[in-house]
This record gives structure tokens, C-alpha cells and sequence, in this order.
């Protein structure tokens, strides 16, 4: 074959034949050498990973499980199956919605953030402080502004404050001290 034969002269200047250049279209998402097209992984596939590598640490944090026994399956690619969660075998399986439950829940998160901050300001009192506070509370002597120590009123609200959703969990929850009350039978005339 002639190598002059690939290339035409024009105006002085030596270029290639344009019927002999192949146009190469780009691909999608690239290629590797000496591997087929249908081999690599397909684009959605390649962002999954890199958003499953970038998110890592927010997905490591651990969460508080929901009060629902049942749970959608998710399969290797971290799909969600619902299968029969659409079915009306579902909501009949699936507990109603309980007031009580719900709002006992939130006043124990309510109790768990009361409890951190108290355990905070009891550190700054001294055990002779914590126990005095305790005889005038259960004297009945007690009133906030009687304290004139910032700390010993801080320690005395978070810990009236504590005992208040205590109780306010009980009641929800049905939990009784002593003996159990029976309903009055009522009587039909």
C-alpha cells in the first residue's frame, strides 16, 4: 500500500483523506483496555458505590429501633422489598397507633435529656449540698427561690423536673404502686 495514497495535497499542505478517517463515538461511561463493554458496571451501579462510600460515616451512626416487629427485607444492592407490607394482611398485622405509648415515649426521651443534665449539675455539688436539698424536699420545705447557690437551684428544678416525668410515665404506662384496682361491675336493670 502507498502512504502517499492516504493523504491529499491542498493548497501546499499535506492532510489526510477525509473518506479514510473513522469517526470514534465516545461511550457513556468510558471503557477499559482488553475488557468487553457488557463486563463493566453499568453507571446507577458505579454511583451507588461511590454515594455508599461518601455517606459511610452518617450511615454508621447507630439509631434507635422502631417499636415495629416487622421489617421490609433489603437485598444485597439495598433495594427494598416490601412484598406483603402493601397487602391488607399488613395492616391488619401492623398494632394502631397508641396515644398513651406515643407520648410515654416522648416524655422518655424528654426524662433521658433531664437525666443527662442533672447528672451534670450534680457534679458541681458537693454530696452535703444533694443531701440537705433532699431533707428540705421531703420536709416539704421547698421553694426554689429559698436557694441562693445558682447550682443547688439548678440541681433542685432538673431533679423535681425528673420526678415529674417519672410519674407522668407511670400513669401513661399503667404501672400502679400497691394493689391493682378492679373495675366496678356495672349493673344492667
Amino acid at each position: 500500500m502507498n502512504d502517499n495514497a492516504a493523504y491529499l495535497t491542498e493548497g501546499g499542505v499535506l492532510v489526510v483523506d477525509p473518506g479514510l478517517v473513522a469517526v470514534e463515538r465516545e461511550r457513556g461511561y468510558g471503557s477499559v483496555p482488553g475488557l468487553d463493554d457488557e463486563e463493566l458496571a453499568d453507571p446507577a451501579e458505579l454511583e451507588r458505590q461511590v454515594m455508599l462510600e461518601e455517606w459511610a460515616p452518617v450511615l454508621a451512626i447507630p439509631v434507635e429501633r422502631a417499636a415495629c416487629p416487622i421489617r421490609p427485607t433489603v437485598d444485597e444492592s439495598g433495594q427494598i422489598d416490601w412484598g406483603a407490607f402493601g397487602t391488607v394482611d399488613f395492616s391488619r398485622l401492623r398494632p394502631e397507633f397508641d396515644k398513651r405509648r406515643f407520648k410515654a415515649g416522648r416524655l422518655e426521651e424528654q426524662l433521658k435529656d433531664a437525666l443527662l443534665i442533672l447528672g451534670v449539675v450534680r457534679e458541681r455539688l458537693s454530696p452535703d449540698g444533694r443531701r440537705q436539698m433532699l431533707e428540705r424536699l421531703r420536709a416539704g420545705r421547698m421553694d426554689l427561690d429559698d436557694f441562693a447557690d445558682g447550682d443547688m437551684r439548678a440541681y433542685t428544678k432538673w431533679y423535681l423536673r425528673v420526678q415529674r416525668l417519672r410519674q407522668s410515665i407511670r400513669e401513661l404506662r399503667g404501672f400502679r404502686r400497691g394493689p391493682r384496682q378492679q373495675p366496678a361491675a356495672v349493673e344492667t336493670g
